[in-house]
């Protein structure tokens, strides 16, 4: 039987998304989001902040880029890949979300929403492809695309 590799967020970006090129000129678009438990312990409530890192490809990544921004609510479906490099000697690795699909929350007035017009520009954001996988050429092998480790927010 084959695994599952499914991730559900919704969360705040906790930056501007930054949209590169990869070698091929296929664009992709990283960015940061948080999520937050809530409980109450001993009478008290207490909260854990987890922080992502996300990725997107092709046309996703470009609707990524233009239509978020740091604080924004949103869903999102992805999936867990870890990646490895090396640097000056010593091999590095991070955790990120691929991001398969998103979509912006909360009301249009507020800014959470899509700006675009009508429910098929809406319906284009949930849905966009995830575009190359990582294992392609467009984005390269087991190195960071075009970026340099000091992105990563830990």
């Amino acid at each position: 039987m084959a695994g599952v590799n499914k991730v559900i967020l919704v969360g705040h970006l906790g930056g501007d998304p930054e949209m590169k090129y990869g070698s091929s000129g296929a664009p992709f678009t990283t960015f940061t989001m948080a999520t937050t438990d809530t409980w109450v312990k001993d009478g008290q409530r207490e909260e854990r902040t987890e922080w992502h890192r996300v990725i997107a490809f092709g046309k996703l990544a470009e609707i990524c880029a233009k239509w978020l921004h740091k604080g924004k609510l949103i869903y999102l479906e992805g999936r867990i890949q870890t990646r490895s490099w090396e640097q000056e000697g010593i091999k590095r690795y991070t955790t990120e979300i691929v991001a398969q699909t998103m979509q912006m929350l909360g009301s249009r007035d507020g800014g959470g929403g899509y700006q675009g017009q009508g429910q098929g520009a809406g319906s284009e954001t949930r849905k966009a492809a995830g575009g190359p996988s990582p294992s392609s050429p467009a984005y390269g092998s087991a190195s960071i695309p075009d970026s340099a480790p000091d992105d990563i927010p830990f």
